[in-house]
């Protein structure tokens, strides 16, 4: 037997991920356990639990691996501190001192936290490519035996962007950009001239862009990206902040787009939304060319994606829809957390000399990417009554059916079932869930429950076999990472006078038969919910449909704006009870608002969690 773990550490995303002969057992982000949003520290907490999934001691795993090249990645720091010049040395001096110290040798720092966990002497951390990491989570847990794979991020050591060959033989490079032309960093420029927060509201910007024309396109092709007709780019990085090292954009952005950049929480503008619509477009021209380009030069008929652009689900809906591929599979865990388990199963093929495919037991190698924490109902009763909490155990037909009639009825509920999700999305296991025909289901979860901007669209599950019914789906989506247009067959026309709204005022119409999940621009983020991959919430949709003869329900993540997913029983109560959640479903616990007892803290939460 070969242990190997994976670990992804000190940016942003941290996380753990443990592979045994070449089967995923256990994954984590360490945000999850410290509660630091996007937490960038070594990863402790995940490491404990990855291990303790797997009944073994740091000691008995038999190689680590890092999920990119420190050595490498300092040189690159190094060359961007000497063209920022002298102008930017009072930033960089900071960082390169971080980096002399102990970045440049980050594989010695990991040798050193894990030794303060109890591992053994001597041990030698494997480093692998950020980007070799990201396109090893894509192709090795993939269903395909040969694919093209397509990495797309804002960097990694040098490459910003990188096409592979998936064969039975492994992972070959075909091709790579390089640092400072990043589809990334654009993307993000743009997500710090809107307000939003770097590396964590570029979502938020691909939520707005329905709301806008993308009138500044053109503009952004000829002044700030050059685009190929094979998809490579070029930045002109002059027009751009970033290679000094404090902030995005400045003075060339607002030239170019009249005038400052809007402060974090201030009104959105008729700007911002066509600055979203304009660089959600162009985002979309370059990952489509560059898919084409995947194909001719690897000549597959399927596409694996990883990265965190890859991330941006309706650029993929546009390659899915193209159909330049049969089939596209993109990783769950596509950020720099999925690097840990690129690594690890970089270095546990290495270890075992794996020269052939092995392809996944089951329908891919995620397991529906549940690969976190889950409790026994022991624990979660511990917990709640820790809690004080007043609940129900019930069987799961009576539970199912007592859940559906709350949401029927307008209720919001908080579903905590099994395994936690490894990657940024609630799969049905830390969910929130709602009924999409109610058409102020949105607007209670963004303002009442969620606290967070009304803008904000939310996700359709549905039965796999019927997805095509409600949405102009061509293949499966159980990872919620592509999103399709509602079908015909379920939209309704929009009267003249309410046609002619636009920005917010476009929340207030109703637009298909399934309001709380159909974006401003008749679109969805769909997840597919199929038997093999998550067969307890699969059993609460099927019960849904059979009851009302809709197969969808809306679901959104288990935390509210600024706090990571919750992990534990206490802390899904905890959140229950902060929000205007009706009921609590956590494992056959069922919990009404109204029967708990007075819950108060003595700080206000939300001036202890910083906004996303």
């Amino acid at each position: 037997m070969t242990c190997t773990l994976g670990i992804s550490a000190f940016y942003h995303d941290s996380a753990a991920t443990l592979v045994v002969d070449g089967h995923i057992v256990a994954a984590a982000q360490e945000e999850r356990f410290s509660r630091t949003r996007h937490d960038p520290g070594f990863p402790t907490q995940a490491i404990a639990f990855v291990l303790a999934e797997a009944g073994l001691s740091l000691a008995q795993v038999d190689h680590v691996a890092y999920y990119e090249d420190p050595a490498l990645k300092f040189r690159r720091v190094l060359s961007t501190a000497a063209v920022a010049g002298f102008s930017s040395a009072a930033t960089y001096a900071p960082v390169l001192s971080d980096w002399f110290k102990t970045k440049r040798r980050m594989d010695r720092q990991v040798q050193r936290h894990l030794q303060e966990m109890g591992d053994r002497q001597g041990r030698v951390i494997e480093v692998h490519g950020h980007h070799q990491s990201h396109a090893a989570s894509a192709f090795f847990p993939s269903p395909f035996e040969r694919a093209a794979v397509l990495c797309i991020d804002s960097v990694g050591e040098w490459a910003t962007t990188t096409l592979w060959h998936g064969t039975p033989e492994g992972l070959k490079q075909v091709a790579e950009l390089e640092f400072p032309h990043s589809l990334g960093l654009l993307y993000s420029a743009f997500t710090y001239f809107c307000g939003f927060k770097v590396d964590s509201g570029e979502y938020k910007l691909m939520g707005l862009a329905p709301y806008g024309k993308p009138v500044y396109a053109d503009r952004i092709l000829a002044e700030l990206i050059d685009v190929k007709p094979d998809g490579s780019f070029r930045l002109d990085w002059s027009k751009f902040e970033f290679i000094g090292g404090e902030v995005m954009t400045g003075e060339a952005f607002e030239r170019l787009f009249g005038g400052p950049r809007r402060l974090p929480e201030a009104p959105l503008t008729e700007r911002e939304f066509d600055l979203a619509a304009s660089v959600q477009k162009v985002t979309e021209l370059v990952v489509s060319r560059l898919a084409q380009t995947a194909r001719d030069l690897t000549g597959e008929r399927n596409l694996c994606m990883a990265g965190g652009v890859a991330l941006n689900c309706v650029a993929n809906g546009v390659v899915s829809r193209q159909r330049t591929f049969d089939r596209l599979w993109i990783q769950p865990a596509a950020g720099d957390a999925g690097g840990s388990l690129g690594a690890a199963l970089l270095s546990d093929r290495r270890a075992r000399k794996v020269h052939v495919r092995e392809l996944p037991k089951g329908v891919d190698g995620m397991k529906g990417a549940l690969l976190g924490p889950e409790y026994s109902d022991a624990q979660i009763k511990a917990e709640l009554d820790l809690c004080g909490a007043v609940y129900q155990q019930l069987d799961d037909e009576a539970f199912d059916h007592r859940l559906i009639l709350s949401m029927e009825e307008g209720g919001v509920v908080g579903w905590f079932q099994g395994r936690m999700e490894f990657g940024p999305r609630s799969l049905g296991n830390r969910s929130i869930l709602g009924d999409p025909r109610r058409a102020d289901t949105q607007s209670t979860m963004n303002l009442r429950i969620k606290f967070r901007e009304s803008f904000r669209p939310f996700a359709p599950v549905v039965l796999a076999e019927q997805a095509s019914e409600y949405f102009d789906i061509v293949e499966e989506s159980p990872y919620m990472l592509v999103v399709s247009p509602v079908a015909q067959a379920v939209r309704r026309s929009v009267p003249a006078a309410q046609a002619a709204l636009s920005g917010i005022d476009l929340l207030k119409v109703v637009r298909s038969s399934l309001p709380a999940i159909t974006h401003v621009d008749f679109s969805a983020r769909v997840q597919t919910v199929d038997r093999e991959r998550n067969p307890r919430f699969r059993a609460l949709l099927e019960r849904f449909d059979r009851r009302t003869g809709c197969p969808v329900l809306v679901n959104t993540s288990f935390n509210v704006r600024g706090e990571p997913i919750v992990n534990t029983p206490a802390q899904a109560y905890r959140c229950f009870m902060r929000t205007n959640m009706d009921v609590l479903a956590i494992g056959n616990f069922y919990l009404e608002k109204t029967q708990q007892p007075h819950f108060e803290e003595a700080v206000d939460w939300r001036e202890t969690v910083p906004l996303d």
